[in-house]
C-alpha cells in the first residue's frame, strides 16, 4: 500500500485495491495529487451546466454529486468519500449535467484535462485501475436505485452505513466496526429520498435494535454481521476483496 508516502494518498491506497498498480505508477499519482486545496463545507466544486476543465479527486471529507428539482429539493445521487475521483469522464463532456459539491470540509485536487489524456495514454496500468474504479462508481449507482426503490427505511439505512464502511476501510479511514460520521441527518434524507424525520426514527429504531450508535459524530456497529444480515448487504459490488488486507467479508 501507499503508507510510505510523506503525506496520506486515499486516492493511491483506492487504487491500490485494484491490484493493478507499480511503485512508478504510485510515484505518478503522488505528483498528480500534490497540489491540493481545503473546501469549507456546503461549496460548490462545479455546477451544472458549466464546462468542466478539471477532474476534482477528494483526498479528505465527503462529497457528493447532486441535482436541484425544479421546488429547489435537493437529491444526492452519489457519496463521494476520500479516494474517489468525481466524475473521471467529465473532461470530455461539453458540460456538466448535475453539480458537485462538500458536504464537509474537504482536501481535494484539481487534475486537468490534459494530465487524465497523459494518465490514459501513457500509463496503461493507471489507465486499467481508473476503469476498475469507475466499474464500481456505476456498481454503487446500481446498489443505491435497487436501495431507494425496494427497501424500507431503516434499511436502506443501515445498507449506507455498511457500504461506507467498507469503502472508508478500504482507504484506511475506519475500524473494524467503526468510522467517522460527519453527515446531517439532511443529508442522509436526500441521499435516500426520505423525509429528516423519516431518518431520525429509522436511526432511533436501529439504536432501540442493538445494531448501531452513533455518538459525537462516530458511528460504532455493535455487531457488522448481524447488521449485514439485518439490510441484505453483500460486498460484491464493490469489488474490493480479496485485495483489501482485513477486510470482513
Amino acid at each position: 500500500m501507499a503508507s510510505f508516502f510523506p503525506m496520506f494518498n486515499a486516492l493511491i491506497r483506492k487504487l491500490d485495491c485494484s491490484g493493478f498498480l507499480t511503485e512508478v505508477d504510485r510515484v505518478t499519482l503522488q505528483k498528480v495529487t500534490s497540489r491540493r486545496r481545503e473546501v469549507a463545507p456546503k461549496r460548490d466544486l462545479i455546477l451544472e451546466g458549466d464546462r468542466p476543465e478539471y477532474v476534482q479527486v477528494v483526498l479528505s471529507g465527503f462529497a457528493c454529486r447532486y441535482k436541484l428539482l425544479r421546488g429547489g429539493q435537493r437529491h444526492i445521487m452519489a457519496l463521494l468519500v476520500p479516494g474517489d475521483f468525481c466524475d473521471l469522464h467529465v473532461a470530455i463532456l461539453g458540460q456538466m449535467d448535475h453539480a458537485i459539491a462538500t458536504l464537509t470540509t474537504c482536501t481535494t485536487v484539481e487534475v486537468s484535462r490534459s494530465t487524465i489524456e497523459d494518465l490514459t495514454d501513457n500509463h496503461p496500468r493507471i489507465t486499467r485501475a481508473l476503469w476498475w474504479a469507475t466499474l464500481i462508481d456505476e456498481g454503487i449507482l446500481r446498489e443505491w436505485l435497487a436501495n431507494m426503490g425496494q427497501r424500507p427505511a431503516d434499511r436502506q439505512i443501515a445498507h449506507l452505513f455498511c457500504e461506507l464502511h467498507v469503502r472508508l476501510l478500504s482507504v484506511g479511514l475506519a475500524g473494524p466496526s467503526g468510522f467517522s460520521m460527519p453527515l446531517r441527518q439532511v443529508d442522509l434524507a436526500d441521499m435516500l429520498g426520505l423525509t429528516p424525520v423519516h431518518v431520525n426514527r429509522s436511526l432511533q429504531e436501529l439504536r432501540a435494535a442493538g445494531l448501531l450508535t452513533l455518538q459525537r459524530r462516530w458511528l460504532e456497529v455493535l455487531d457488522v454481521d448481524r447488521l449485514r444480515t439485518f439490510c441484505d448487504f453483500k460486498t460484491n459490488y464493490l469489488h474490493l476483496t480479496p485485495r483489501v488486507d482485513g477486510l470482513k467479508t
